[in-house]
């Protein structure tokens, strides 16, 4: 016969195992695969194994976390990190990590443009002279942090993930060691980070005092009408703008945009591509899961804030890129004003929520594989000209835009590539894709009654169009000066190595198939909310 202690403890054991959170280990497979690969190149660079093999490691173990995203979107979707029962209450489940249709699409658009991301950095490495094992040790985590963002649902995983996805880039930026302008890009990125970062804590706490929750779905029903004290009203307010200040700086909105061009031109060309791909998409994807899941109520607060956001950004973004003379640089402008664009349809607020998550949801994934196509490109005829020249020793990049003059009449496919992405990026057929983008955007926009935010936008199409088309025409004229000559008998000459010719046929694959059928993002897309 039990004691009266036994039993007591056998209660108290029994309690405390229903309050333990399960694991479901499937749900949490890509970023678990790639933690592994991670501590796997890692142990691999010590041991000296070589260089290629730590790169194809790396690579795979990307492939396999794709494959198993795709294998999640074919079964039931799944969420893990749950409340246990006894503390739900009356309220949801309140999961923290959640693998739905949109993070299995974000995961997917992440995990093949890292893919990218990987095959351009191989000729990279060996020319940079880069730690191999530290550099994919670096990339995995960052993508870590990215995939984790996307099914986060609770703010503090969400920081926790942004974090894991900022600190890396860091190290990855200053990784060619002895390069002064990398390290003061790096400098750079690191202190504007770290202040975004402590706004975001800020406006989190403001928000937990004012609701008591930190989970998305709880902080939802406790900003709805009737539910939060007259005296809490303006402290959730502020706390909601301090956490879109620190998003504005993750997706280098103007005026927390400063740091963009920068940090591109200083950082190794495949981390650039990184930055303006994979951490941006990231970031829209967490700024749009906090909107849509935890603050819709108060959109009347930050609807007209994005859209002054994204009034802002895609104007000067515009305007600064028409200045631009190097490929970088102008890829940063142009980055920060597409940026404006994805902001556009969140300025709707609460009204018409979900059919806007979708439109920038759809945006993004479009102008991922635009703009990594662009990347891939402008990386393969650097390396082919600076193979040629002895400047390249003394840290010249070779990305003017004069660099690129003559290119057609050289390597035909390169520039008829870098064209079609150009145009793809400027919204004009035939790349339909980007067409696609914005109509989608602005359709977004209008349907929520923000007419002068598209009105913008329009202007701000034309405005894009011009340099845009200035860039894919230099490509088929006549290189000026010895200097483009000889730059355009060198790219002749030195094919692109097979890692480059492989990441630029998979981005112009994947454009071209989205430019026949783009309405496939859209059917993706529409069960996002």
């Amino acid at each position: 016969m039990m004691t009266a202690a036994t039993m007591m403890t056998a209660t108290a054991t029994a309690a405390t195992t229903a309050m333990i959170q399960g694991i479901d280990y499937a749900a949490i497979a890509p970023p678990l695969i790639l933690a592994v690969a991670a501590l796997g190149v890692l142990l691999a660079d010590a041991f000296d194994v070589p260089r290629r093999i730590i790169g194809l490691l790396s690579g795979g173990s990307l492939a396999i976390a794709l494959l198993s995203v795709v294998l999640l979107a074919t079964g039931d979707r799944r969420a893990t990190f749950c409340l246990p029962g006894q503390l739900r209450g009356n309220g949801p489940r309140s999961c923290s990590y959640v693998a739905d249709d949109f993070t299995l699409l974000f995961q997917g658009i992440v995990l093949a443009a890292a893919v990218v991301v990987v095959l351009l950095s191989v000729k990279e490495i060996a020319d940079s002279s880069m730690p191999v094992g530290e550099y994919h040790f670096l990339l995995l985590s960052a993508i870590i942090g990215a995939l984790t963002l996307v099914a986060a649902r609770d703010l503090i995983l969400l920081v926790v993930a942004l974090e894991t996805l900022s600190l890396p880039v860091f190290a990855l930026v200053a990784l060619r060691r002895y390069d002064g302008v990398a390290s003061e890009a790096s400098l750079k990125l690191f202190l504007v980070s770290v202040v975004s970062a402590a706004i975001m804590l800020f406006g989190i706490s403001l928000v937990y005092g004012a609701t008591g929750a930190m989970h998305l779905d709880r902080i939802a029903l406790a900003l709805q009408d009737g539910r939060l004290p007259s005296d809490l009203k303006p402290v959730a307010a502020a706390g909601i703008v301090l956490v879109l200040v620190g998003f504005g700086f993750k997706v280098a909105a103007v005026p927390f945009h400063f740091w963009a061009p920068d940090v591109y031109q200083g950082a190794p060309l495949p981390v650039a591509a990184f930055l303006s791909v994979v951490s941006k998409a990231a970031g829209f994807a967490g700024l749009a899961i906090v909107l849509a899941l935890g603050f819709p109520a108060y959109g009347d607060v930050w609807g007209p804030l994005i859209g002054i956001l994204a009034a802002v950004t895609m104007t000067l973004g515009n305007l600064m890129a028409l200045r631009q003379r190097t490929a970088i640089r102008l890829l940063a402008w142009s980055s920060i004003a597409q940026s404006g664009y994805m902001l556009a349809p969140l300025a709707v607020g609460e009204k018409r929520l979900p059919e806007a998550v979708a439109a920038t949801t759809a945006y993004v994934a479009l102008y991922a594989v635009m703009n990594l196509g662009a990347f891939a490109v402008v990386i393969a005829v650097s390396q082919r000209m600076a193979r040629g020249f002895a400047e390249y020793e003394s840290g010249r990049r070779w990305d003017t835009l004069d660099d690129f003059r003559g290119l057609a009449r050289t390597s035909p496919l390169t520039a008829a590539a870098l064209a079609f992405f150009l145009i793809c990026l400027a919204g004009l057929p035939p790349g339909v894709m980007g067409l696609f983008a914005k109509v989608v955007v602005f359709r977004a926009t209008v349907a929520g009654d923000v007419t002068w935010l598209a009105v913008i936008m329009a202007v701000n199409t034309v405005i894009g169009l011009y340099y845009y088309l200035a860039w894919a025409a230099r490509l088929f004229t006549a290189p000026a000066g010895a200097t483009g000559l000889r730059s355009a008998g060198r790219a002749a000459e030195l094919p692109p190595g097979l890692a480059v010719r492989s990441a630029i046929a998979a981005t112009a694959a994947g454009a071209v198939v989205l430019s026949v059928a783009p309405q496939l993002v859209l059917q993706a897309v529409s069960s996002v909310t």
